[in-house]
């Protein structure tokens, strides 16, 4: 990609395409960071595309009206005096702070895990991986069935569900009206009858609106009803930050669901993991709640490869032995945690990294015995830094393992403001792998 450029953006998951409906700028205007370049027509909806860089338009590559736009295909030429934020190199210098410090932009993909493909190998995306789930428990047991708005004709709004309507039909890939509140009551009901249904929410900002189904009805009837009644129901779809869909669809839920005695959470980072963890959740006789993200849907970073495995509920992963450093994540903070790893490996710290995928039951003998090794902990995640997964595992590091600690346990989150709709500020509210490198310096005593 040409730095002196601006492509055509992904302004959805499932787009590949977009249209010009207007340009905001002219050939010779100067932006900053944040200004409004155009309005783009995407697979959804006309949405505003904005800078996230200082600038001068040097010349307009499409004409407005122009549709058909593959994405990444270049329609702004920019000025070479002005430095864009840097997207696929690792090593870039930022020479302003240290010429060894490399500036990283968490939104793209810039760290791909190595995989030693073969012809036995099965390399899918989380978004495939999680219909082969649907589809493989749904063939596997007729009590399966898929519920929510969109998952059917529509084949799910991140397209998840490709496929499954057309193969299991209308009576167990239904389209839903728009009312969480109802239709998961009447997944609850349709589990405590016997069969296993799987819920997607478009967002699970909109599971707001069935709290007191999931909270009340789904997680508590079990134990209120002396253990004579199960909900063996799975709550599915994406959680967090997306890209500029602003403080009303951009919340973690994972701390929120983590507190709720009754509840099962899970939130995955690769694809192997979404596929296993989710046939595990989907035989579960318990309420399971299964945190996505939609960045990771079709990342590079979160693609892998496929071993058609059961993952148990409960069990996190090494991902990477280390001795220095101990840093306890899950969903995209592994990806952000990768990314930072790279960094430090510049200046020879070596960093253990455990994806706990499950934030209810958490595995707490595998961060113990991390941190007893390394003698030191950073956890990672995009949620609020008020009572966040990091707080909770600082405390049980606390009363569990404190002297094995050689420096306080630090927790990077996202920031404790909404999240802004603005681009640059998105990335400011984010946590990055830069803030991660820093952090790292910070707990061993090198910055």
């Amino acid at each position: 990609m040409n730095s002196n450029e601006i492509l055509m953006p992904a302004l959805s998951p499932t787009m590949e395409e977009g249209g010009i409906a207007k340009w905001l700028v002219k050939e010779g205007d100067i932006i900053k960071a944040g200004d409004l370049i155009a309005e783009i027509e995407t697979d959804k909806a006309i949405m505003e595309f904005e800078s996230a860089l200082d600038c001068k338009i040097s010349k307009l590559l499409v004409e407005e009206g122009t549709n058909n736009i593959k994405v990444n295909t270049p329609i702004v030429k920019i000025n070479d005096n002005h430095i864009p934020l840097p997207t696929k190199n690792l090593n870039k210098e930022n020479d302003k702070k240290n010429k060894t410090k490399k500036i990283i932009n968490p939104q793209n993909d810039v760290h791909d895990i190595d995989l030693e493909k073969n012809e036995t190998q099965k390399i899918l995306t989380v978004r495939e991986s999680i219909r082969d789930a649907l589809a493989e428990e749904m063939r596997a047991d007729e009590n399966v069935f898929l519920m929510g708005e969109e998952v059917a004709e529509y084949q799910g709004a991140y397209k998840v569900s490709q496929g499954l309507l057309d193969e299991f039909g209308s009576k167990r890939v239904i389209d839903t009206p728009i009312t969480e509140h109802g239709f998961t009551g009447l997944a609850a009901g349709a589990a405590f009858g016997g069969l296993k249904p799987v819920v997607e929410f478009m967002t699970f900002n909109f599971s707001l609106q069935a709290m007191d189904q999931i909270i009340n009805t789904c997680a508590k009837t079990l134990y209120m009803s002396g253990g004579q009644m199960n909900c063996p129901i799975v709550l599915r779809g994406p959680n967090g930050a997306a890209s500029q869909v602003a403080a009303q669809h951009s919340q973690d839920f994972a701390p929120w669901f983590a507190s709720i005695p009754g509840l099962k959470v899970i939130q995955p980072f690769s694809a192997n993991d979404a596929k296993g963890l989710l046939k595990s959740a989907i035989r579960d006789p318990n309420p399971v709640i299964f945190l996505e993200n939609e960045i990771l849907y079709n990342d590079k970073s979160a693609s892998s490869e496929i071993r058609d495995e059961l993952i148990p509920i409960g069990k996190a992963n090494i991902l990477i032995e280390g001795t220095d450093v101990s840093i306890i994540s899950y969903g995209i903070g592994i990806k952000h945690s990768l990314m930072a790893i790279e960094l430090a490996k510049d200046i020879n710290i070596s960093v253990e990294l455990i994806d706990l995928r499950c934030l209810r039951p958490i595995d707490y003998n595998t961060v113990f015995e991390s941190i007893k090794k390394t003698n030191r902990c950073i956890t990672v995640e995009e949620c609020f830094p008020v009572c966040s997964i990091g707080n909770h595992l600082s405390a049980s590091i606390m009363e569990n393992v404190f002297d094995y600690l050689d420096s306080p346990v630090i927790n990077c989150t996202g920031k404790d403001v909404p999240m802004p709709y603005a681009k640059n500020l998105e990335l400011a509210a984010l946590i990055t792998p830069e803030e991660i490198f820093e952090k790292i310096k910070k707990v061993t005593n090198l910055d």
